[in-house]
């Protein structure tokens, strides 16, 4: 349950639902009646699947009226509809822990877009199996937990790893270019917590060094893909993707480059439409209003 709000206080209201009639007049003739003024409304009908999608962003404006009152009430409503919904206040941030291995170009960016507050989340902790970001880490303030891997101690250190989001109350878990697959059981656990970044080409390239083996292919487009991780290795719901045309003239060097700019973008885009509540996974799609 959200905590109460005082007056002039946002949230933002999500629902999904099969389609149907009269679903925006009803639910906009409910926040009217609670005082709501929506400053923001998208909505989507999906006509493959029947399904019916809305985001609103609200102001409340009276003192006598809470989210808890507008949640409780709003029940009725949503059973007419068949609706799973929420209200998220929009002045608790998300809480976001970080897991990157040695590549730090992505934390890096999340960092200094999180310093400038151009994303609504606080930093529970960042988690890495090696020590080589911990002086970012230090440099933050931002709590750093060296949690090493190997194949006897995999199944523990997940286990540990869990134990820290429980305990910090982390609503996202965000990969930013961790090297370690999460095992099928911690997948299903933080089903639809956790953000992956992933070098994306044409054709994929798998393994180590992407980028050298699409400079020995001669690639013409290089990517990112930042997804939901499911137990299905790089196949979750795709939230955002960056490309960047390149040429003959691009080395591996300067392949690699480009593609932590492509992979920063990407992840960048794809947390901040999950922090603001912006995304609804549906089967293994996403719709995201941006």
């Amino acid at each position: 349950m959200l905590e109460s709000t005082l007056s002039n206080d946002e949230f933002i209201f999500q629902a999904t639902c099969p389609l149907g009639g009269g679903i925006v007049s009803e639910v906009s003739s409910y926040l009217w009646d609670k005082t709501c003024y929506i400053k923001e409304l998208h909505q989507f009908d999906d006509l493959n699947t029947g399904e019916f999608f809305m985001r609103a962003v609200c102001r409340i404006d009276s003192d006598e009226v809470s989210i808890d009152s507008i949640r409780e009430g709003f029940g009725a409503l949503s059973d007419k509809f068949g609706m799973t919904w929420d209200m998220h206040d929009s002045t608790k941030p998300c809480r976001v822990l970080i897991m990157v291995s040695k590549l730090d170009h992505c934390l890096d960016d999340l960092l200094y877009r999180h310093r400038k507050g151009e994303l609504a989340m606080d930093i529970t902790a960042i988690v890495s199996n090696h020590q080589d970001v911990r002086p970012m880490a230090e440099r933050e303030g931002i709590r750093f937990v060296h949690l090493p891997i190997t194949k006897e101690n995999k199944a523990e250190q997940e286990a540990a790893l869990l134990e820290i989001v429980d305990e910090t109350n982390t609503d996202l878990v965000v990969l930013a270019r961790y090297m370690q697959i999460l095992s099928d059981k911690l997948s299903k656990r933080l089903s639809g917590k956790v953000i992956n970044i992933h070098h994306s080409f044409l054709p994929g390239f798998k393994g180590a060094k992407p980028y050298h083996q699409a400079f020995d292919r001669g690639v013409k487009l290089i990517g990112a893909t930042a997804h939901y991780v499911t137990a299905d290795l790089d196949e979750g719901p795709i939230i955002e993707q960056a490309v960047q045309v390149v040429d003959h003239s691009f080395n591996s060097e300067m392949l690699t480059a480009a593609g932590r700019d492509t992979e920063t973008i990407a992840l960048a885009k794809a947390v901040k439409y999950h922090v603001n509540h912006r995304v609804f996974m549906t089967g293994n799609k996403t719709v995201v209003f941006k």
